[in-house]
């Protein structure tokens, strides 16, 4: 599990591995009515880019809304905006939402507290009955040209950001689309 402190909200991430859904909707109706007072989304975690990834959505929707320029009404739909770069709520769920066919899901929870947000964390865990792994959420080298291709990286945008390695300037130039979509809205 990792952890973050975001002014307002403790932020709790976790990767789960061989996950099965069969109906996405009753399982987030299911999630909607055991975690009350909490932000929870869920990512399918083959395309997030390692915990920065998630973090600076998590910052980047929080300061949407402390400023007035949020896109949604819902902080954890607007956490998926920015992780996803995208401005619209379906084309986020379509990239990055999780499907029935996500085996690998990332799990945020947002609370005021952490005992709160590790409450959730755990309640959703027993709803879900996968492996708890952040490995489903680190940058792997297999990930990395299905997240290229997912959020249209060229090769040449790695080249020119490129620091220390690949997964680093993936990282960067998706926290830098999450940034710029701040500015648009």
């Amino acid at each position: 599990m990792l952890e973050a402190k975001i002014p307002g909200w403790c932020v709790l991430i976790e990767g789960f591995l061989d996950i099965e859904i069969e109906n996405i909707e009753t399982f987030l109706d299911q999630v909607r009515s055991e975690t009350q007072g909490c932000h929870v989304q869920f990512f399918d975690a083959k395309l997030i880019a390692g915990f920065d990834h998630l973090y600076f959505a998590v910052l980047n929707a929080a300061r949407a809304f402390e400023t007035g320029r949020n896109i949604s009404k819902n902080p954890a739909v607007e956490m998926l905006l920015y992780a996803s770069g995208q401005h619209q709520i379906s084309k986020a769920i379509e990239l990055l939402g999780m499907k029935p066919s996500s085996t690998q899901i990332a799990v945020l929870v947002a609370a005021d507290t952490h005992q709160k947000a590790l409450e959730v964390l755990n309640r959703v865990s027993c709803l879900l009955k996968g492996e708890r792994d952040n490995k489903a959420i680190e940058l792997t080298d297999e990930k990395i040209p299905t997240i290229k291709a997912a959020f249209n990286i060229a090769d040449l945008e790695i080249e020119a950001t490129l620091r220390k390695s690949e997964k680093e300037a993936l990282t960067s130039l998706l926290i830098e689309r999450a940034a710029l979509l701040a500015t648009q809205t």
